[in-house]
């Protein structure tokens, strides 16, 4: 999902809050073209696949798909955007001349992504594909296969590892748009961050930038938008209905675990964006000199006073 941050004003609240509203679409969309393939641990682990060894890559199946979409993405200016960070390092140069965009973000070297890979990989891929596993099981026990081989791999490495790349792209943009709430928060009352940040108090910091009621909502509309994107829209209505619970007519024709993607949000994404909104804010007055310090205070106390 790409936005345009040369038009408007990308520091707007109201802004923000829509790009992280279309976000939760495509994290929703992509979780659950996941979750329609088996686990295929084997793309996960670095050295499964001799191809890839043959040459000279180390790494896993997937982290050689990033690092393959990644640099056509640096070619094409992708990470030249100040919304956008790859998993990969040492990316090639971009073909087209960068664009220029405002200055937005406090310069920093912020990056989550390595956290969000290993916790995708770890955590939510076992997860959301485990009910296409135990159906794979079956399956492959139809056919005679039992015990280890029955589980996990169905073979789709490049469907799988394709998806995986579209839903982390997703949520690293989605966790690292935090930066964008800090420094919206801040250019809007330096004053009260100024203090937390010269004697650092992360606790404080992420009190200001917290609004609970906000998160509420955001749980229960995204709730809302698993449970509906779940359902199999083929469904006569009467049945149609009885998707909403997120698990499906009989328990077992949703297509993905609500609760999976609700718990994805509350214990992973909202508190990594906030380590990201509060880490931005610890570095928000790096280089800066006690007159630069001073004059964002009383600029602040003087818009404030207006």
């Amino acid at each position: 999902m790409q936005s345009n941050l040369t038009i408007g004003d990308p520091l707007s609240l109201e802004r923000i809050r829509s790009v992280l509203v279309r976000l939760e679409d495509t994290i929703i969309f992509g979780l659950i073209e996941r979750a329609q393939f088996a686990h295929n641990p084997r793309i996960y682990q670095r050295g499964a696949f001799k191809e890839l060894r043959d040459i000279g890559f180390a790494g896993s199946w997937l982290e050689w798909f990033l690092k393959e979409t990644e640099s056509f993405h640096a070619k094409a200016r992708r990470y030249t955007s100040p919304d956008e960070y790859p998993f990969t390092t040492g990316l090639p140069e971009p073909v087209l001349p960068p664009l220029q965009f405002p200055k937005i973000l406090f310069p920093n070297k912020i990056n989550a992504n390595p956290s969000i890979l290993s916790f995708y990989v770890c955590s939510i891929v076992p997860r959301i594909t485990r009910r296409a596993t135990l159906c794979l099981a079956a399956s492959k026990r139809i056919k005679g296969i039992v015990g280890d081989e029955e589980y996990e791999d169905d073979g789709n490495y490049g469907s799988t590892a394709t998806i995986d790349v579209e839903v982390l792209q997703a949520i690293s943009k989605r966790v690292h748009y935090g930066k964008f709430v800090s420094e919206s928060k801040f250019l809007e009352n330096p004053s009260a961050f100024i203090p937390h940040i010269l004697q650092p108090n992360r606790q404080i910091l992420e009190d200001l930038i917290t609004k609970p009621e906000v998160e509420r909502k955001l749980l229960i509309r995204l709730r809302a938008k698993a449970a509906t994107y779940a359902q199999d829209l083929d469904l006569a209505p009467d049945k149609l209905s009885n998707e909403l619970n997120g698990k499906g007519v009989n328990g077992n024709s949703a297509k993905i675990e609500v609760d999976g993607v609700v718990e994805l949000y509350e214990s992973y994404i909202i508190p990594l964006t906030k380590e990201v909104e509060v880490d931005y804010l610890l570095h928000r007055l790096d280089g800066l000199s006690e007159d630069d310090i001073h004059k964002l205070e009383i600029k602040n106390r003087t818009e404030l006073a207006t």
